[in-house]
């Protein structure tokens, strides 16, 4: 059977994360999309995906693929599902891969972004996705700090409760903290993420940019393995997957 792979681009404001919940739990992006690709070939379809995505996350480059014995051209497929999607769920490309292409166990990292608008007053328009926080940030600082998270380390300080990965030994590959327009984008590539790993990072760098957390603790949390040594868990609204790469 085809197996085809999609690329999509979300906004997870009115969802309940990416996988499909127990019913009464809210609808998430890959139950509206299995639903959308259930109409168009007629039969049941189940999405694989690169990475799951908490409520009110958002994605510019999720993947996801399936298998299907439907033949419908891809052209075709796409319009159509871009025609029965939401506006806020878009197919952005589609193509057929090898047989063993897998959207989680073929990648070799995924990069998040984290976005954190700094400055005296909210934003109407942004207010989705980014995290609001008014107070002054030592950038540098955080800077410094993050660069202690690089390469490959037990990640468990930073990994909420309710986590089903077993291996809590990630490579953090990069990390940038830069600052614009009053926004401060953390963006953090990996081989993989523990379950709340990025935004338990960026909750602990803020409490360093703040000064509630001491400049050099941020090794010393690392090698804890204790998740209480560590920072606030920020909202996913921030929260955003970039790309996934392969």
């Amino acid at each position: 059977m085809p197996n085809i792979k999609l690329e999509i681009e979300y906004d997870g404001s009115n969802y309940a994360g990416w996988q499909v919940q127990p019913a009464g739990r809210g609808k998430t992006i890959q139950q509206v999309i299995e639903k959308t690709l259930h109409k168009l070939l007629r039969e049941k379809i189940r999405l694989i995906v690169s990475g799951r995505t908490d409520s009110g996350v958002h994605a510019r480059a999720q993947v996801a693929n399936f298998h299907t014995r439907a033949r419908m051209p891809l052209a075709r497929l796409k319009l159509a599902l871009n025609g029965l999607l939401p506006e806020d769920i878009k197919v952005t490309r589609i193509k057929e891969e090898e047989p063993a292409f897998h959207s989680r166990f073929s990648a070799k990292s995924k990069i998040y972004r984290y976005t954190i608008l700094n400055r005296g007053h909210s934003s109407p328009l942004l207010r989705n996705t980014v995290y609001f926080y008014p107070h002054p940030l030592d950038i540098a600082l955080m800077r410094r700090e993050a660069n202690c998270l690089l390469g490959r380390h037990d990640f468990s300080s930073f990994r909420a409760s309710g986590g089903k990965d077993k291996d809590p030994v990630k490579n953090i590959k990069k990390i940038t903290v830069a600052k614009k327009n009053g926004c401060i984008n953390i963006d953090i590539e990996a081989d993989g993420f523990l379950y709340n790993m990025a935004r338990n990072i960026v909750g602990t760098l803020i409490e360093v940019g703040r000064g509630r957390i001491p400049g050099g603790s941020l090794a010393r949390i690392l090698l804890s393995r204790n998740r209480r040594h560590a920072g606030q868990n920020v909202p996913g609204r921030g929260l955003c997957l970039l790309k996934v790469n392969y």
